[in-house]
Parts: C-alpha cells; sequence; structure tokens
C-alpha cells in the first residue's frame, strides 16, 4: 500500500490493526518484484493514498485493477486485463456539470456562514478534500473538526494536500463558537447526520447526485454533488483508452458492475464480465 493509505489506517483502525501481517508501502511508480511477476502502484484521484494497481507477469501481460477513481487526474494505464471500479457504472449516472459543484460548494458556504455556523458532513478523505477547495477558494472562517476527522486532516496536509488550519472540536474555544453558532465551519462524519448540526446550515456531500449541483432538501439543509468516483462517461473513457483484451468489472459495492460490463462489451467488442457478488 501506499505510505499515505498506512498512515490512514493507522488513525481510523489503530496502530495495532496491519500488526497481524507483514506491510510494504510502495511510492508511486516504484515496482515490487514477487516471485516472476512485478507489482507497481500508481496514483488514482479518490482520496489521498489511492492507487491503481499495475501487475506484470514474466510474459509481459499487463493486469491493471483500477481501485475507486475520478477520471480526471487519473492516469490511464494500458492493459492486457482491466480489473475495475463500477460504482457508478449505469448510463443513468451521468454528471454533465463537474466544474459547477466547487463553485457551487464555496457560494453554499459563504450563505450558510452570514447567518452563523455551517456543518459540513461527508466521508473521510472526502471531508478534507471540501477543505482544501475552501481554502484555496480564500475561505477565511475557523474549520473545526472532531478529534478523528482532525487527525486524518493531520495526515492529509502531512502528505501535501493544502487544507488550511483546522482545529478540535475537543478545545473548549472552539466548542464555544459552536455553541453561540458564531461562523465556522464544523466537519462532521456523514454517521454524525441527525446528530449534530440540528437547526443549523447543514451540507452533506455525496456523489449520489446526477440532475444538479445542489439541491436543498430541507430549510437549510443541502447535498452538493461532490463524487471521488468517475461517472459512467468517466468509465467508458478509461476502458477506450486502456485498450484492453479483457474487462472485468469490480462487483463489491451493491452498483452496477452487471451493468457496466454488458455496456462495454456491447461499445467496444470486447469480452467484458462482472467479478460474483460478494
Amino acid at each position: 500500500m501506499t505510505k499515505a493509505t498506512k498512515d490512514l489506517i493507522d488513525v481510523m483502525r489503530s496502530p495495532l490493526f496491519l500488526m497481524g501481517g507483514y506491510i510494504e508501502t510502495l511510492d508511486y511508480g516504484k515496482p515490487v518484484h514477487y516471485g516472476e511477476e512485478s507489482v507497481t502502484l500508481f496514483p488514482a484521484d479518490h482520496v489521498l493514498g489511492a492507487a491503481q494497481v499495475l501487475v506484470e507477469d514474466a510474459d509481459g501481460t499487463r493486469i491493471v485493477y483500477t481501485g475507486d477513481f475520478r477520471l480526471e487526474e487519473t492516469p490511464v494505464l494500458e492493459a492486457d486485463i482491466l480489473v475495475m471500479e463500477a460504482t457508478y457504472g449505469s448510463p443513468a449516472c451521468r454528471r454533465p456539470f463537474n466544474r459547477e459543484v466547487k463553485e457551487m460548494l464555496v457560494s453554499l458556504v459563504e450563505e450558510g456562514l452570514r447567518h452563523g455556523s455551517v456543518y459540513v458532513f461527508g466521508y473521510h478523505g472526502k471531508l478534507q478534500e471540501v477543505m482544501q477547495i475552501l481554502h484555496e477558494a480564500g475561505l477565511r472562517a475557523p474549520f473545526i473538526a472532531p478529534e478523528k476527522v482532525f487527525q486524518i486532516s493531520k495526515i492529509c496536509e502531512r502528505h501535501g494536500m493544502r487544507i488550511g488550519r483546522v482545529y478540535r472540536l475537543e478545545e473548549k474555544e472552539f466548542r464555544s463558537m459552536i455553541e453561540r453558532n458564531e461562523p465556522c465551519v464544523a466537519f462532521h462524519h456523514m454517521g454524525s447526520r441527525g446528530k449534530v448540526g440540528r437547526g443549523c446550515f447543514c451540507i452533506y456531500v455525496s456523489g449520489w447526485e446526477f440532475d444538479t449541483p445542489y439541491r436543498e432538501i430541507a430549510e437549510k439543509e443541502y447535498i452538493i454533488a461532490l463524487s471521488d468516483h468517475s461517472d459512467f462517461d468517466g468509465l467508458m473513457e478509461y476502458v477506450r483508452r486502456a485498450r484492453p483484451k479483457l474487462v472485468i468489472t469490480d462487483n463489491f459495492r451493491i452498483g452496477y458492475a452487471e451493468t457496466l460490463a454488458k455496456h462495454i462489451q456491447r461499445r467496444f467488442n470486447i469480452p467484458a464480465l462482472a467479478l460474483p457478488k460478494r
């Protein structure tokens, strides 16, 4: 795994989680040899530390596993056998508004700050991407996070993400800001939705939105369509550029692996099949 992934696991699971086996961390582009095969990790535009995996055997066969990715900043690897994610592998999962989402997010947070505290809910990795977007847009309001989100943010910063200054919710000064509804941005895991921020300005970050960049679901509650996965068109474009002889779609999630495999076979006239469901 990448060093960033190991550091994140140590925080999310504890340093003991990986002690049951031998762990080797690899830099992107640096191969490790195992028997007659070599394994090389390449970047994937997803969360910090995400990687594509290229396996090359003694005959030169290239097997690529994409993992989760967004096409925009993910290098496409040529493959003989391509194993790819299928989270949004249906033609119904198309986003025509990718470039608008970040601007909408910044505007929405700025609007909320005029009335006090803004709560942003998302999953680990996605929250830190939101921090980076807001920081790069010049937002000056304090970022406040509970301990685990804070620790993950520190790792993201250590590995090069520019997320600005993040403060611990557990510190009295910043908890008081929240309690007084002062202008600040509080970042919470999606699992905290409904438990904190009630009655406040809340933004839920989700990739399962395809019609509009954001929508209002209740008074002062919004969903913004920021995704860290390729939509259907992005998945198909990766296949086109990779030029594989066989595609296998990952059926780990309850998603569209079978649907994607059928469309790949139909459009590119190459064998494609879905892994069995777990």
